[in-house]
């Protein structure tokens, strides 16, 4: 099953490709699935008839996958616009102190637990082939160098994940009566959470069991604190 799903969400979000790409991805849809049921089950609790939870889960989607892509686009974007201030940085230094930047990557390769020698070998070779690869790799852990394509990708990503997280509970307001809705929500996305923890945990590399012990535990708990708030509160 986790298996079909990881396959799902591959199919359905192809811009993720990478496996860091879609632990985000379950992420947002884990975010996705836990705020519409929550705003759902508030109403629900509140007394709220059937066309005011559609409209409330409609409009809940729609704002929380704007939301989700404009965060990630923002976080996204701030990360490659401090690559590009690194690459400047790099550059002037290269061109002004050669040497310097040398030691200080033979220094680094020495870390490593290179010999002295050899360090000096590698960082000479590697500052021959390609310094600023090497000062960028060194100084600032940066491999490849985030595009404009990339920022996109990142911000698409995790909208289409809300939007596909969100449509669960949206789906169920729809199609359940308004008198079942409370119980076959609840169900459904602790199933959804379910499912998406572990498919989140095996792409990252995760405790399968903490991650999905850790979800259902604020999904669940989000749910039953929104539903009692508009039991409470009206």
């Amino acid at each position: 099953m986790t298996r079909a799903l990881d396959d799902l969400l591959q199919k359905s979000m192809p811009v993720l490709t990478d496996p860091a790409e879609r632990r985000n991805a379950t992420l947002a849809a884990n975010d996705g699935i836990i705020a519409t049921a929550g705003i759902l089950e508030g109403l629900a609790g509140a007394g709220a008839d059937e066309t005011t939870l559609v409209m409330a889960a409609t409009v809940a989607t729609i704002a929380g996958m704007f939301s989700a892509g404009g965060a990630k686009w923002a976080e996204a974007a701030a990360e490659r616009e401090a690559q590009l201030n690194a690459i400047r940085e790099e550059k002037v230094e290269i061109r002004q102190q050669p040497q310097t930047e040398l030691s200080e990557l033979a220094a680094y390769y020495e870390e490593k637990g290179l010999s002295p020698h050899l360090a000096q070998e590698v960082a000479a070779e590697l500052m021959r082939r390609s310094p600023l690869k090497a000062q960028l790799e060194s100084e600032h852990g940066i491999l490849d160098v985030m595009s404009n394509a990339d920022v996109l990708r990142a911000a698409t990503g995790s909208a289409i994940a809300y939007a596909l997280g969100a449509a669960i509970p949206l789906s169920i307001t729809i199609a359940v009566p308004v008198r079942l809705e409370t119980g076959v929500i609840l169900a459904a996305v602790a199933a959804s959470l379910t499912l998406t923890s572990i498919v989140g945990a095996r792409a990252g590399r995760l405790n399968v069991s903490f991650t999905l012990i850790r979800t259902l535990v604020i999904g669940i708990g989000t749910i039953a604190v929104s539903y009692l708030a508009g039991r409470i509160v009206f």
